[in-house]
């Protein structure tokens, strides 16, 4: 243990008694935790009172801030009306059925039911269950694969993992899932040496077709993709992409799962990241900004098409067997309607596209220091590639040591960010302004100079 770190202290006490998440836990003993304790606005404050503008909305998902007022309210007023009841059975409470209502109506694509979850997780595994259920009951009970990409990210339980398409997340797990990976729609990482953007997408629509035939279409239950991918890096496909790819899925009619847990309600300049890129899903998955994360909670919806055959797997089963005692919980979507009505209120999609524009915009300027690689980014979406050799597009000898380096001086600089490998990464509140926009913009400025220097370069 650190010698800063004295006896009893809440340092001292996080070492002994907590498992952290994705963390290196003999590291952790040696280093000791970062303490956040007060959020206002977009900053949040350690223990030590130093403020820090969170360049991540905490994990892509306090889109309010870190202090939004109403949201405390509006869980107040229901916890005393009540505080928790279940949707087992045809139970039902007043705001589930309001949020069910809200969430279906301001789908962007038709959709009819609305299900709800703790996590985005736990929706990604619900969802795979009730469409392998779907197969069953059409009497197409080999129809479970579900084709992924490499890159992407969709949880951390046991199915949501076996669809995660990053090598770390499958570190001494097991992968039990009938998953076929696809390639990462990354055009600077796998774009081929002569190849334009359109050709790309070309190739990749090739490759979900043959991946289908090769497997057989009768086999395949979906294909899930996040519209803009976020834990895999912030990549942004090509603009032909996704027309390609839905082409393909309704030539062998597969259905689609549009991950918008972190592109969702209003973080890529609209509401949904499915409006962004002029997708036709079929199933829509939400969390994190659905709430601000002031509460856990995720919801799914669904179309007729996919629930068909779901009602009357209900009839001859005599329900729908599944369920969690806290699935639609009174006070998670009494928040989560107050959270919807303040985005709209506020106008944040347009906020974010603004605001997203400004920074990618400060980023670019970027493009001809000797680090940076490549800027992309969408809405409030937005990722730096890091190199120290632009022709080979390679960092140091340690994939993802650059991306650390450059995310720690960003830290001590006053802004929190993410490193994905060698990129690092930004998702900040919806809530932001130009001056703050301008900090961050700042502070990788500084960061890039510093670590060139640290490295001689």
């Amino acid at each position: 243990m650190s010698a800063n770190i004295t006896v009893n202290s809440l340092e001292a006490r996080d070492i002994r008694y907590m498992l952290h998440p994705h963390t290196n836990h003999v590291k952790h003993r040696e280093v000791g935790p970062f303490i956040i304790e007060k959020g206002e606005g977009v900053f949040v404050y350690d223990t030590a009172g130093n403020r820090y503008l969170e360049g991540m909305s905490g994990m892509w998902s306090a889109g309010l801030g870190f202090s939004e007022r109403r949201l405390g309210v509006a869980a107040k007023k229901q916890y005393d009306n009540l505080p928790f009841y279940h949707t087992f059975v045809h139970r039902s409470t007043p705001p589930i059925i309001d949020l069910s209502e809200k969430l279906v109506e301001m789908s962007p694509v038709p959709m009819s039911k609305a299900f709800f979850n703790a996590s985005g997780s736990e929706a990604i595994d619900t969802i795979i269950k009730l469409l392998w259920q779907r197969s069953n009951a059409m009497g197409e009970p080999d129809r479970k694969k579900i084709l992924a990409r490499k890159r992407a990210y969709h949880g951390a339980t046991i199915a949501s993992n076996n669809l995660t398409g990053l090598d770390a997340n499958h570190w001494g797990h097991d992968l039990i899932l009938p998953v076929a990976r696809l390639t990462c729609p990354h055009f600077y990482r796998e774009g081929l040496p002569g190849e334009t953007e359109e050709e790309f997408a070309t190739r990749l629509a090739k490759e979900l077709e043959d991946t289908i035939l090769a497997e057989g279409p009768e086999t395949i239950c979906c294909f899930i993709g996040e519209p803009i991918m976020g834990g895999g890096g912030v990549i942004v496909p090509p603009e032909t992409y996704w027309e390609k790819i839905q082409t393909v899925l309704e030539k062998y009619d597969i259905l689609f799962v549009a991950d918008e847990v972190i592109c969702g309600f209003g973080r890529t300049g609209k509401m949904f990241g499915t409006q962004s890129c002029d997708l036709r899903p079929d199933v829509m998955v939400y969390s994190k900004q659905l709430t601000s994360s002031y509460i856990p909670f995720a919801a799914f919806v669904m179309n007729e098409k996919v629930l068909g055959p779901i009602y009357e797997a209900s009839v001859k089963y005599g329900g729908m067997w599944h369920g969690f005692t806290t699935c639609g919980h009174p006070v998670a979507a009494a928040i989560a309607l107050e959270t919807i009505r303040i985005i709209e209120e506020e106008n944040l999609p347009d906020n974010a596209a603004r605001m997203g524009e400004r920074l990618r915009r400060g980023f670019n300027e970027f493009l001809n220091h000797p680090l940076v690689g490549e800027v992309r980014g969408v809405g409030l979406l937005a990722g730096v590639e890091l190199v120290i050799n632009k022709r080979e597009k390679i960092g140091l000898e340690t994939v993802g040591q650059l991306g650390s380096m450059v995310a720690q001086r960003m830290q001590a600089n006053g802004v929190i960010t993410r490193p994905t490998d060698d990129a690092v990464l930004f998702s900040p509140p919806m809530i932001i302004t130009p001056d703050e926009v301008d900090i961050i913009v700042d502070a990788l400025d500084r960061s890039l100079d510093e670590a060139a220097a640290q490295l001689g370069i």
